[in-house]
């Protein structure tokens, strides 16, 4: 277990282990996005930070297929921040929301020796989809091009500048997709830690084995940061998937079965 799984395993609640806590019909989620952490002031501007920092945490409501309504802000911010920087910051939060219509509501500001952001979003879902009751025989697959964020993360070490449109920056969410496809998808998360490793979270929870039938790079399995959905169906629902994600012009790839197989991820586990 790693330190992260050693640490949740300490709360007793059965809203944990989904991308948000289900409570009725609403979804709360909150992520981090921190400084240093999850990013560096050199790769992104203001505007840029807060849009990420937004989509990030939108995605954990879409990969439940719930609708974003409200969010609440936590910024931590260094006192070397200008107004200027200040209002491009806000400008980024309050676009990303207006996109999603999702209202600010409130949350806190602080004083600190970096730009650290939290956020809370609250959805509303009539059918949220689960990272639970995945079957064997099931078909695992996935959504867009994986790759792209770890390469452009990659480029950033070394000092390389990305484009505006870098997946990194520019998160593609599949809202329409997880939407039209409510009736047939069985289970589902976005791709966060990389494929392979959220593939892990789904084996244990769903206590089943993986058999992987497409070969695919180590560099499009260990890629996180992606937020791509990863979803499952059962066989039967294959044509029915094709022709939603055709209607939403979203690429998907069906790359794995659920079987009785042990399952072990060979990616390098990114959290601490």
């Amino acid at each position: 277990m790693n330190l992260e799984n050693y640490f949740i395993s300490h709360f007793n609640s059965s809203t944990i282990g989904d991308d948000g806590a289900l409570v009725g019909k609403y979804v709360y989620s909150k992520d981090a996005f921190f400084e240093n952490v999850h990013y560096k002031k050199e790769w992104l501007t203001y505007y840029q930070i807060a849009q990420r920092a937004m989509l990030v945490n939108i995605s954990d409501a879409i990969a439940m297929n719930a609708v974003p309504e409200y969010a609440l802000l936590s910024v931590a911010m260094p006192k070397s921040m200008s107004k200027k920087d200040m209002s491009d910051l806000a400008e980024g939060f309050n676009d990303m929301a207006k996109y999603y219509d999702i209202e600010i509501i409130g949350g806190d500001t602080i004083s600190n020796t970096k730009l650290d952001i939290t956020i809370t979003i609250i959805s509303r879902t009539s059918q949220p989809l689960l990272r639970s009751k995945i079957r064997c025989g099931y078909i695992l697959g996935f959504t867009g091009q994986l790759g792209k964020s770890a390469y452009a993360l990659k480029k950033l070490f070394n000092l390389g500048k990305i484009h505006k449109h870098s997946k990194f920056i520019n998160i593609q969410l599949r809202q329409d997709f997880v939407q039209n496809s409510e009736r047939v998808l069985k289970a589902g998360m976005d791709i966060s830690d990389g494929l392979f490793s959220d593939l892990e979270k789904l084996a244990k929870l769903n206590k089943i084995g993986v058999h992987i039938f497409k070969e695919m790079p180590k560099n499009v399995v260990c890629s996180g940061e992606e937020y791509e959905m990863l979803v499952a169906f059962d066989k039967r629902a294959i044509k029915a998937v094709k022709r939603r994600a055709t209607q939403s012009r979203t690429d998907i790839t069906f790359f794995a079965q659920a079987a009785r197989k042990r399952y072990t991820n060979r990616c390098k586990v990114h959290h601490f």
